[in-house]
Parts: C-alpha cells; structure tokens; sequence
C-alpha cells in the first residue's frame, strides 16, 4: 500500500501554465487535471471532508476572452447577495492582475451545460495579463475556507506574476 505522503511527495513543487511558474505550497494538494481546458488543479485542504478547487486556464495568445468578459462571466456562476461581488486591479512585479471575488450559491458545472446548486461558496479569482497570453486562476469552495486562504492565495499568485522566465 503506497501512503497519502509517498504520493504527495511526487507531486511538482512548482508549474508552469503558459508563461508564468508557479510555486505550489506544501499543503496544497496536486490533482490530476480533470478537463482539457485546465492546465493544472490544486486542492485546498479543509476541516473534514472540505476543500477549495483552484484551477488554472491557459488559451494562449490573445485566446480566452478579454479580462472584463471573464470576470462577469465567473460572477454570473454564483447567486451573490448585493455588495458581495469585488473586482480589484492590482500590479506585481510590473503585471496586472484582476482579483474577482464574491460569495453566495455557487452553480458549478460546464459553461452553457447543467449546473447544480451549492451555497455557502465563495469564489477569488485573477487574471494575470501576460504578453504571452492571459493565464485564469480560479479558487472555489466553501466561504469561510476560501476566506482563510486569501493571504496565502494572493502572496501565491503574485509570487507567480512577479518571477522573470
């Protein structure tokens, strides 16, 4: 029998999605990607069987919509009470990144397909606009979880942003 840690131990500690490289914290956990369109998933550990999904999108240059469309469209797949949706420009190491988050009933599933209903989710997204290509990080899970991620999340994706290739 092969151990949770034996396993962990081969996941990458750090990435590449398009042209940025990511460095993955020890305790996120690596998960196969489930989904051509994603380039690499991470999972958050919880208390008890919770978890926040962060998934990462790469289309290439000038693929996979304009900034705004994006954000409206990952605020359009959650019910939010009024006020609860943020959209915050911010710089790192000279890129921009869009942080998009909001919180209510989430209606995961595909876009244009079937979704289910889950309250009680929160999401925190970026765009970090590269000249090789927009790179979409979205981090989706339960409200107080995603919240006690922020730091870490944000310090993650900045880190990213602001590393030379």
């Amino acid at each position: 029998m092969v151990s949770l840690s034996a396993l962990r131990a081969e996941d990458p500690a750090s990435f590449e999605v398009g042209a940025l490289t990511f460095q993955r914290p020890a305790a996120w956990q690596w998960i196969p990607v489930s989904s051509p369109m994603r380039k690499a998933e991470l999972k958050i550990p919880g208390g008890g069987n919770q978890s926040c999904d962060i998934t990462f999108f790469y289309f290439g240059n000038g693929q996979g919509g304009d900034v705004d469309a994006n954000t409206q469209r990952w605020l359009h797949q959650f019910e939010s009470a009024p006020g609860a949706e943020k959209i915050e420009k911010q710089e790192a190491g000279g890129a921009k990144l869009t942080f998009v988050s909001t919180e209510g009933t989430y209606h995961s599933g595909m876009p244009g397909g079937p979704t289910t209903a889950v309250p009680g989710q929160a999401l925190l997204g970026v765009i970090l606009e590269n000249p090789a290509g927009n790179v979409f990080v979205k981090m989706t899970g339960p409200s107080a979880l995603v919240k006690g991620s922020r730091a870490a999340f944000i310090d993650f994706v900045k880190a990213a942003a602001a590393a030379k290739k």
